[in-house]
């Protein structure tokens, strides 16, 4: 199984690659507008349910000729969004995510892992719910244009697979006829252009 991995540093690092051509390092701030971070998983082994977060805050710096970067990413997980009220509250929940306690999920990046002369995935530790794993987010670069305003932009595929249960969220992994309402296993993914 792949590392866990939070999508919204996919998006900052595609931003900050993008603005890379400047010789030093850059420090750029996360657009909310266009950082969506998805996560999908299997209901009852029936069928793939999808779901968002809203919100996401951050920054980060990268300079690409010394192969190096940071990122910090905050994702507000009030703002889930699974397209279903009902939906929304229950995972918001104690039985998910416990946003009364833990209104947040945090990214802290140790390392931008380069092959060649572009990032393929960024590691770090990921915090869910209080609980501090560390994680890696595969990325693989879709390509870099210069939009209608002038700015240099980059756009990535990130992913990556958690186990739910490693970050203490166990409700009803499996269930006690051996069927299971919500996969442990949780795909990611991130579209950025």
């Amino acid at each position: 199984m792949k590392k866990p991995a939070t999508l919204a540093a996919a998006l900052v690092l595609a931003t900050a690659v993008a603005a890379s051509a400047f010789a030093v390092p850059q420090t750029y701030v996360v657009d909310g507008t266009h950082t969506l971070p998805r996560f999908s998983y299997s209901h009852f082994g029936l069928s793939t349910q999808l779901s968002r977060f809203n919100k996401t805050t951050g920054t980060i710096v990268f300079d690409k000729e010394a192969r190096s970067g940071s990122v910090d990413i905050v994702i507000d997980m009030t703002s889930v969004d699974t397209g279903v009220a009902l939906f929304d509250e229950h995972i918001q929940g104690a039985d998910f995510l416990d946003t009364t306690t833990y209104p947040t999920a945090t990214f802290k990046s140790t390392k931008v892992v380069f092959e060649g002369d572009e990032p393929a995935a960024v590691e770090g530790d990921l915090t869910i719910k209080g609980v501090t794993r560390p994680i890696e987010l595969e990325l693989e670069p879709l390509g870099v244009t210069t939009d209608p305003y002038g700015k240099v932009r980059a756009g990535f595929e990130g992913t990556a697979e958690l186990s739910r249960k490693d970050f203490g969220l166990t409700w009803n992994v499996t269930l006690e006829a051996g069927g299971v309402l919500v996969s442990d296993v949780i795909k990611i993914q991130l579209d950025v252009s």
